[in-house]
């Protein structure tokens, strides 16, 4: 079977996005790794399926490279916005999102953030604003879930972090029962955020736009930073507006890359 792709991403967060909604494409763990592997397959961080949907214009489902699914991913739902166009409706394993295109900037509501510890989720009962357990340079985060879990450490400005070794180690700890994505945040500015993630199941990222929403609401939730917030990742800037009791809206560009096609028989 063929099926035709999309080569997008988000802040060089690349995706291969799927558009399944009039004709069927079946994706299993091994069929998702093949085609994110970058040397074998097509090459991406995540890959993304669109799919009809009961009162949404979409559905989208997330795999990583290792052939897990996520709940939500920032930078994909822009993109798919994208596809779909203005006022898009999409929902996600994490929950419904909404989009808006403006010009060349795509910005998603992404619901209400949560914080308490079967929420994120989290083995047993903690304070999710001032998680009390560390791992080497890190400690003292801030968990909570945007459609997906994180938990955001807030470091010194030039603190070096080696988060290559530190993200799998906090990833994989026995503390979070579905895994977690895992960010280091300097704040720059009283509206300003640099971030660095490990993306769970995906490793080091150029951008994530979860995790770059879960920091800001972390850090005003700290009285760190006043909204909105630029959070700055290596691939480029997001914007996040949260206050209290609100959604989370997300503002950043997509790019589309190339259009293309290829046998599903070869990732199988």
């Amino acid at each position: 079977m063929r099926f035709a792709f999309h080569k997008m991403h988000g802040l060089g967060n690349d995706f291969v996005v799927i558009d399944a909604r009039s004709a069927p494409v079946v994706i299993d763990a091994g069929v998702a790794r093949g085609i994110c592997d970058r040397r074998q397959g097509i090459g991406c961080d995540q890959l993304i399926l669109i799919e009809a949907a009961d009162g949404a214009d979409a559905a989208m489902r997330i795999w990583n490279p290792d052939g897990s699914e996520a709940g939500a991913c920032g930078n994909a739902s822009r993109c798919v916005a994208m596809l779909l166009g203005d006022g898009a409706a999409i929902d996600t394993p994490g929950g419904r999102i909404t989009a808006r295109v403006a010009g060349d900037l795509i910005e998603i509501d992404m619901g209400l953030p949560r914080f308490h510890w079967e929420a994120v989720p989290l083995a047993y009962p903690l304070d999710t604003l001032d998680v009390p357990v560390g791992w080497g340079d890190l400690g003292h985060g801030t968990a909570l879930s945007v459609g997906n879990p994180h938990i955001v450490f807030f470091v010194a400005e030039d603190a070096e972090v080696d988060l290559a070794t530190l993200g799998p180690l906090i990833e994989h700890d026995a503390l979070f029962p579905e895994r977690i994505n895992v960010g280091v945040a300097r704040v720059t500015g009283s509206s300003a955020i640099r971030l660095d993630v490990w993306e769970r199941g995906a490793g080091l990222t150029r951008a994530c736009g979860t995790g770059a929403c879960a920091a800001a609401v972390a850090a005003v939730r700290r009285r760190l930073v006043n909204g909105p917030v630029t959070v700055t990742l290596p691939g480029g800037d997001l914007e996040i507006d949260w206050t209290p009791g609100t959604s989370i809206r997300m503002r950043g560009p997509a790019t589309h890359v190339f259009t293309g096609e290829a046998d599903l028989g070869a990732f199988a």
